[in-house]
C-alpha cells in the first residue's frame, strides 16, 4: 500500500469515480438522462472493447454467460446509471456521491436473498443500522427543509441496484474462464443496447449543445466509465480487493468537495455528519471476524467486476 504506483492508482480511481456525479450534473444541462447515459455507456463500451482487442481478449461466448451478463448489464449499468442521472435533476452531485457509498449496505441485504456466501455478524448488523441512520440524518425527513425527494429515492434505488448486481455477478460470473475485461466489455455493450431501447423515454428530447456539456459527457464515458474500469482491474490484480476498496471511502469525499467548490452546492453540518455516519457504517459491514476474535477488513461477498465497497458509478 505504500508503493507510489498503488497510491496513484487509488487516487486516480477516487477522482474518476468521485467526479462522475459532477460530470453528470454538467451533462444534464444539455442532455436528457437517457441521452447522457446512452453516450456514457457507448463510450465506455468502446474503450473496454478496444482494450480487449489490444490485449487479445475475446468477448465471452455461450448464451448462458450472455444471459447472466444481460442481467448484470441492466442492474449494474443501465438502471443505476439512469436512476443517478434522473436523481441528479433534483439532488446535488455531492449528496449523490454519498448515497452511492451506501452500496455495501445493500450488498448485505441482497446477499441472503440470492443465497450468496456471507456471514451476518453483530458488527455488520450494527454497521447496517448505522448506515441507514446516516441516510436519515442526511435527508432529515422530519424537517420541512429536508432533502428527501423522488430524486433522492432514485439515487438510493440506484445504490440498491448496485448491491444486487454485485451479489449476482459474484454468484454467476465467477469462474467462467473469461477475463474480467472481456466480461466488462460485453456487459457494457449490452447496457448500450438497453439504453437504445429506452430512447422513447426522453431520448428524443431536444439537445441544447454546449462545449462544457460535451466535454463532461466525453470525460464521463471514456474516463469515469471505460478507463476507470480498466484501472480498477489493474489495482485488483496488483493489490487485491482490500486495497481497491479504499476508493469507496474516498469517492464521496471527492464528490462532495467538487460539488461545493465548483457548483456552489450547499454543505451544512448535518450532511457532513450524515456522510461520516454512513461511511462508518460501511466500514463496520466490511469487517470479518478472525479465529482469535480480532477483525480484518474483507469484501462482504466475492465479486468479479468491481472491488468490494465501491460501485463504479
Amino acid at each position: 500500500m505504500g508503493e507510489t504506483k498503488t497510491l496513484l492508482r487509488i487516487g486516480a480511481l477516487a477522482l474518476m469515480w468521485g467526479s462522475s456525479f459532477f460530470w453528470i450534473k454538467l451533462g444534464l444541462g444539455a442532455f436528457s438522462p437517457v441521452q447522457l447515459v446512452l453516450a456514457r455507456v457507448a463510450l465506455g463500451a468502446a474503450v473496454l472493447i478496444g482494450l480487449c482487442y489490444l490485449g487479445r481478449d475475446r468477448l465471452p461466448s455461450g448464451r448462458r454467460i450472455w444471459g447472466h451478463l444481460a442481467v448484470a448489464a441492466f442492474f449494474h449499468n443501465a438502471l443505476p446509471f439512469l436512476l443517478f442521472a434522473w436523481g441528479e435533476l433534483t439532488v446535488d452531485s455531492g449528496i449523490t456521491g454519498v448515497l452511492n457509498a451506501t452500496t455495501p449496505l445493500w450488498v448485505l441485504v441482497a446477499a441472503p436473498m440470492l443465497g450468496a456466501r456471507t456471514r451476518m455478524t453483530a458488527v455488520r448488523v450494527a454497521g447496517l443500522v448505522a448506515g441507514l441512520a446516516g441516510i436519515l440524518l442526511i435527508f432529515a425527513p422530519w424537517e420541512a427543509s429536508g432533502l428527501l425527494s423522488w430524486g433522492a429515492l432514485a439515487c438510493l434505488a440506484a445504490a440498491a441496484s448496485y448491491g444486487f448486481a454485485f451479489v449476482y455477478e459474484g454468484k454467476y460470473l465467477t469462474g467462467t474462464g473469461d477475463s474480467p475485461m472481456s466480461l466488462a466489455g460485453g456487459q457494457m455493450l449490452l447496457a448500450t443496447g438497453f439504453l437504445l431501447l429506452a430512447m422513447p423515454m426522453g431520448g428524443f428530447e431536444p439537445v441544447h449543445l454546449s462545449t462544457g456539456a460535451i466535454v463532461a459527457v466525453v470525460i464521463l464515458g471514456i474516463g469515469s466509465t471505460g478507463i476507470a474500469f480498466a484501472l480498477n482491474y489493474q489495482l485488483l490484480a496488483s493489490e487485491g480487493a482490500v486495497a481497491a476498496s479504499i476508493v469507496g471511502y474516498l469517492l464521496p469525499v471527492v464528490s462532495v468537495l467538487l460539488g461545493a467548490v465548483f457548483l456552489a452546492e450547499p454543505l451544512n453540518f448535518r450532511v457532513i455528519a450524515g456522510m461520516v455516519v454512513v461511511l462508518g457504517g460501511v466500514a463496520l459491514t466490511r469487517l470479518r471476524p478472525r479465529e482469535r476474535g480480532t477483525f480484518a477488513t474483507a469484501p462482504v461477498v466475492e465479486r468479479p467486476l468491481a472491488a468490494a465497497g465501491e460501485a463504479a458509478p
